[in-house]
């Protein structure tokens, strides 16, 4: 993003010079020779830094660097004053101005300072993002034995080099958010920021003021000028989890800002620029809330330019093995326990499971196993006991089971959900107990 300057010099020359070195800089330059000018600039659109001189018409430099500091508080002033004026200087500097030049200059040593004011101004967006995201770890990594995994990766693959917004749905707990972070940091924006944010758990309110950030005096409690997500992140990505819980007003502002690359602050009145890509996504189904008028179609096309759909866990199972083995070797460090695998009967478990939460239900299921395991391989007795009701039975050539070892595997289950009692059991199961022990083989 460039760095816009606004110059207010009331010295045609002078404003030329200026305007030419700034320029060769890569700076956007933007030039007044009135104080009054200058303010109504700066109130119509941001800057990040103003050059003013003391002596102008319309409006002095100290006055206008007030008005400023007011009205903008994020741009830098550096004021230029005539030689033996060193104490108008000294009164800037007491008001905020961030430097002060004194006429005649050196074009080296100005540049030199409008530079130095650039990167430092760079490294305090880049350390506002950090801050946002501090503990996001860029090495990510997805697990993708399954066709259809690999075959999103290879579309990720496919447009690391595009701006695209894009689209992500599936099912809660699919890992949405971590193939968001992939996409970014294999982009050409995996340098710059990448910034997040659930929109199903703020007010409208909140969610306004953390996306849009906010004016002094917006609102009931904004004591100062605060930034939104949508101007940290930018030259970065933004994502967006959760987007069909947006209220339309903050899905119109959300519009304007993909379709102009400009905002307003809640309260604010003059437009910010930014260039943001942005990543939504969403486990409800899409067409049927836009037909139910809860969510712009014309929002919906902005952001899917490209949709990738993630399927539930429950239909990539080569996935499950490799996930459970991830997660035991991520959360194992903090057992201080030397567990190495997982038990066979413990992964079938795990391999049949229905999973309606997911890759994060198994993760959590693998975490509280480490917890419990007792021995050096999480067996199925560490496994929510749950788990084996919703069991989810495939087949495979050569490993059908009869219907004497099904009955008897299910005749198990049901004398172990009531304790050991087969009396019980056989009531529930509508037989005798002389057709339970047939079927489980025994004699008494």
């Amino acid at each position: 993003m460039a760095f816009k300057v606004l110059i207010a010099e009331d010295e045609e020359i002078t404003v030329k010079h200026l305007t030419n070195a700034l320029k060769a800089e890569g700076c956007l330059v933007t030039s007044t020779m009135n104080g009054l000018d200058a303010l109504q600039k700066i109130e119509a659109g941001s800057f990040d830094l103003l050059i003013a001189d003391i002596k102008m018409p319309g409006m002095t430099g100290i006055e206008l660097l007030a008005r400023v500091k007011e009205k903008s508080p994020e741009t830098d002033v550096v004021i230029i004053t005539g030689f033996g004026s060193i104490g108008s200087a000294v009164e800037a500097m007491k008001k905020g101005a961030i430097e002060y030049i004194t006429k005649p200059f050196d074009l080296d040593e100005l540049t030199l300072k409008v530079n130095k004011i650039r990167d430092r101004k760079g490294l305090l967006r880049e350390n506002i993002a950090l801050k946002t995201y501090l503990g996001m770890d860029k090495k990510v990594s997805i697990i993708a034995r399954s066709k259809s995994m690999k075959d999103i990766l290879e579309t990720i693959e496919g447009i690391r080099d595009s701006e695209s917004n894009i689209f992500l749905t599936g099912e809660t707990g699919v890992g949405k958010s971590l193939l968001a972070r992939i996409v970014h940091f294999t982009s050409k924006r995996q340098e710059r920021p990448f910034l997040s944010i659930n929109c199903a758990t703020l007010t409208e309110e909140l969610l306004a003021s953390e996306l849009f950030g906010h004016e002094r005096g917006a609102f009931t409690g904004a004591v100062k000028t605060k930034q939104g997500l949508v101007e940290i992140a930018d030259t970065g990505t933004l994502f967006l989890d959760e987007i069909a819980e947006m209220v339309p007003n903050l899905q119109a502002k959300l519009l304007k800002v993909i379709e102009d690359g400009e905002f307003y602050r809640v309260g604010g009145t003059r437009p910010i620029h930014v260039d943001v890509r942005f990543i939504a996504a969403t486990n409800q189904d899409v067409r049927g809330i836009i037909a139910a008028g809860k969510f712009r179609e014309d929002l919906y096309y902005r952001l899917n330019v490209m949709d990738i759909f993630i399927p539930p866990l429950r239909d990539r199972r080569e996935d499950i093995e490799p996930l459970a083995s991830y997660f035991l070797k991520k959360h194992l460090p903090k057992s201080n326990k030397k567990i190495t695998s997982f038990t066979k009967e413990a992964m079938d478990v795990l391999r049949h499971y229905s999973f309606p939460g997911n890759v994060r239900e198994l993760e959590n299921i693998v975490e509280r196993a480490i917890i419990l395991e007792k021995s050096g391989a999480i067996t199925a007795a560490s496994l929510p006991q749950s788990m084996k009701a919703f069991q989810i039975e495939t087949l495979q050539p050569g490993k059908v089971k009869t219907i004497e070892e099904l009955n008897k595997e299910y005749a198990e289950s049901v004398i172990e959900l009531y304790g050991g009692n087969k009396s019980r059991a056989a009531e529930v199961l509508g037989i005798s107990r002389t057709s339970l022990w047939r079927i489980l083989k025994e004699e008494e």
